[in-house]
């Protein structure tokens, strides 16, 4: 079925074509999408998802871990609005969270209700879809630990609630399916003293910015720690297989964390995804390690 964009965007208003993704995301690299929705409620998000159905679709979140495409993208990139971004309390140790919700906020919001359990997410970019979809994760601890139900929405309009005993959670992934958009989870925490869970938060955050770089163009993690292939880090398996120095054009490796690539300046897509697989490369011929992306490439 092919679509009458005309017409769609006469049809939602929240809707542009040719919409420039650059400062969408931390890398500011970036060009156009065929699609930009920004859905305002779930009522004309499931009449939109009605119309687009045989569109591929991405969800942008805070845009904090993806790389994306100088050329355009043949898609409909989906962006969800503040009428997603609620947070309450349904009762004295569950939070929902709506998907757009920030990691930091809910963090926040649990420290604010003397719940505990949270507090790693002060240290995580992005937002509460993304974080469930790559079951996001620091210091020991990650989503599926926090996690009791995700709502979610089928690409044909369809709202489900799916049990986390159902979701196969692994590391850095939840194999929950690309089609699927996330609208708001519930989380279980612990009654914990406030003070105790504002040092914990202080403490997580100053390892995090004594070994991470910050307000810089960078997009976290690039590839996952292989777990299963070796007991080093990637970052130590990066090190002895790559210049420190090595570059392509403005894309370079992070001084601070060899696990986070930058954009130095005006990186290009073809830049930072070279960067990319040379350390991916490397690595592989150094140490027979291969390493897993954890940055997510939109093309």
């Amino acid at each position: 079925m092919s679509i009458n964009l005309k017409e769609l965007s006469s049809e939602f208003n929240n809707l542009k074509l040719d919409y420039d993704l650059k400062k969408k995301n931390w890398f500011n690299i970036g060009g156009k999408t065929k699609i930009y929705y920004k859905a305002d409620n779930l009522k004309e998000l499931i009449k939109f998802l009605k119309k687009i159905n045989q569109e591929k679709i991405f969800v942008l979140g805070g845009g904090s871990n993806i790389l994306i495409t100088d050329q355009k993208y043949n898609g409909v990139v989906i962006k969800l609005s503040n009428n997603f971004n609620n947070i309450s309390l349904l009762s004295d140790d569950i939070i929902i969270a709506g998907s757009a919700v920030s990691d930091k906020l809910l963090s926040e919001f649990a420290k604010d209700n003397s719940l505990g359990g949270f507090e790693f997410l002060s240290c995580i970019p992005g937002t509460v879809g993304g974080g469930i979809k790559m079951n996001a994760g620091c210091f020991g601890r990650e989503f599926k630990d926090i996690l009791i139900s995700i709502q979610a929405i089928t690409k044909s309009g369809q709202v489900i609630t799916i049990p986390v005993k159902e979701v196969n959670f692994k590391y850095r992934d939840s194999k929950l399916s690309d089609d699927l958009i996330f609208l708001s989870a519930s989380f279980k925490g612990f009654k914990k003293n406030l003070n105790l869970i504002e040092n914990e938060m202080i403490e997580l955050k100053k390892k995090k910015e004594l070994a991470q770089p910050t307000r810089i163009k960078t997009s976290g993690s690039t590839f996952k720690n292989p777990l299963d292939q070796t007991d080093k880090k990637v970052w130590q398996l990066i090190k002895e297989s790559v210049p420190a120095e090595k570059s392509f054009g403005d894309a370079c490796i992070s001084k601070k964390h060899c696990n986070f690539f930058v954009n130095k300046g005006d990186a290009k897509f073809e830049d930072m995804k070279r960067l990319i697989e040379f350390v991916s490369e490397s690595v592989l011929k150094k140490t027979g390690v291969k390493l897993e992306r954890e940055i997510k490439i939109l093309e």
